[in-house]
C-alpha cells in the first residue's frame, strides 16, 4: 500500500460536482503537484487530506490508517496556504514556534527547533527571530510559513498555491528553495498549483485535474511530451494540433493537410482512422536543419519577442505552425510577411493519447 492512499474521493457543493472519483496512490518521500485551471478541484483534494473539508464518498489512508474521521489537528499534517496567514502580532519565532506551543513541545525543545527551521529557510535566529512579519519581505513571510508547516514534523505537507502573490524572479527562486528543502527533510508533498512551469519543473509527478477528474498522471517528462487527452496537451505547453488521417499504423504513416509523414513509431488506430496530433514549438526550426527531413517553404505571420526565445508563427501547407528559436543578437527574427523556410521530423510529432 501507498504511504498516502487518495481512494476514490467525491465531493459537491450543492449541485456543484467539484471532485469525481479522484484517487492517487502517493510514495513517501514524493514530490506530487496537482495541476490545472481555476475551479478544477485541485484545492478541494487538497482541503480534503488536511481535514477542512469532508470527503461524500472516498478514503484517504496515511500509513494505512484512515484520516476522514479524524479532525485536522490530529492528522499530523502541515499546511502552506496561498496567503500567508502569519499572526501579524507575533514574532518570527513566536509564529514558527506556534504550532509546537499548541502539540506541548517543551520550552528547550521549541526553541532549538525553532532554531533550525529558521535556518533551513535562510533567516537565522539572531537576525530574524524577533522581527515581525510586517518587516519581512513577502517571499520571506512565505518561508515562515513554511518553517511553521515544518515544524512540528508533519509526515506530509500540503501546499496550497503558495507563491502566486509573489513576483516572478522571487516566485522561481523560492519554489527551488522549497523543492530543496523537501529533499532535505524526505517528506511527503502535494503541492497545487495552476502555473505548469512551477509544476513541471520541481515535480516527482504531476497530476492534470479537468473538472473535477484527473486526465493524467505522470512525470513532468511523461506529461509534456505524451498527453494522454487532447485538455492535457492544450494545458500543458503550446502545441500547433493538427488532425490526422492513418495511412499504415504499423509504421506511423499518417497524412494531415496534404503532407505524409512518418513518425517512425507503430499507432495504435487502424488505416483510415483520424487521430488528433500536434507539434511543440521547439521541434519546428526556422530554416533546413539536419535530422529534420521535413522541409516546407513558408510565410511569417507574426513574431513574438519572450527574451531568450523568439516565437514565430509561420503560414506553410494551408496550416499555420508555430516554432522557437533562440534570441541572438547577430541574427534578427524574420519580419511579417517575409518568406522563409521550416523543418521538422515526424518523430517529433505528438500523438495525442497514444
Amino acid at each position: 500500500m501507498a504511504y498516502l492512499d487518495i481512494s476514490h474521493l467525491e465531493k459537491s457543493f450543492g449541485v456543484n460536482h467539484v471532485v469525481k472519483d479522484f484517487s492517487l496512490p502517493i510514495e513517501k518521500g514524493e514530490f506530487v503537484s496537482l495541476l490545472g485551471p481555476s475551479g478544477c478541484g485541485k484545492t478541494t483534494v487538497l482541503r480534503m487530506v488536511a481535514g477542512f473539508e469532508s470527503p461524500d464518498r472516498g478514503a484517504i489512508r496515511l500509513e494505512g490508517k484512515d484520516m476522514v474521521p479524524l479532525r485536522p489537528n490530529q492528522r499530523n499534517v502541515g499546511m502552506v496556504f496561498q496567503a500567508y496567514a502569519l499572526f501579524p502580532n507575533l514574532t518570527v519565532a513566536q509564529n514558527v514556534g506556534f504550532g509546537l506551543r499548541i502539540a506541548g513541545v517543551d520550552s528547550a525543545e521549541s526553541k532549538a527547533r525553532v532554531a533550525q527551521m529558521l535556518d533551513l529557510i535562510g533567516l537565522p535566529m539572531a537576525e530574524y527571530g524577533d522581527r515581525y512579519p510586517f518587516q519581512l519581505s513577502g517571499g520571506q513571510q512565505q518561508r515562515v510559513a513554511l518553517a511553521r508547516a515544518l515544524a512540528p514534523r508533519p509526515r506530509v505537507l500540503l501546499l496550497d498555491e503558495p507563491l502566486s502573490a509573489l513576483d516572478a524572479k522571487v516566485r522561481v527562486r523560492l519554489r527551488g528553495e522549497i523543492r530543496e528543502i523537501q529533499r532535505q527533510l524526505g517528506i511527503t508533498t502535494i503541492f497545487v498549483t495552476h502555473d505548469q512551469e512551477e509544476a513541471l519543473s520541481i515535480s516527482d509527478r504531476v497530476v492534470v485535474m479537468n473538472a473535477g477528474i484527473a486526465d493524467q498522471v505522470g512525470t513532468p517528462f511523461e506529461i509534456y511530451n505524451r498527453p494522454a487527452t487532447p485538455f492535457v496537451a492544450s494545458f500543458v505547453g503550446t502545441l500547433t494540433p493538427f488532425e490526422a488521417r492513418v495511412l499504415d499504423p504499423a509504421t506511423g504513416t499518417v497524412t494531415s493537410g496534404g503532407l505524409t509523414l512518418n513518425l517512425g513509431r507503430p499507432l495504435p488506430s487502424q488505416a483510415g482512422a483520424t487521430v488528433p496530433i500536434a507539434l511543440r514549438p521547439e521541434a519546428v526550426q526556422l530554416g533546413r536543419a539536419s535530422g529534420r527531413e521535413i522541409v516546407l517553404p513558408a510565410t511569417a505571420h507574426s513574431v513574438e519577442f519572450m527574451g531568450s526565445v523568439i516565437r514565430v508563427r509561420a503560414e506553410a501547407a494551408g496550416q499555420t505552425f508555430l516554432l522557437d528559436t533562440f534570441n541572438r543578437p547577430d541574427s534578427p527574427p524574420p519580419q511579417p510577411g517575409e518568406p522563409v523556410e521550416i523543418s521538422f521530423s515526424g518523430r517529433d510529432v505528438i500523438v495525442i493519447g497514444a
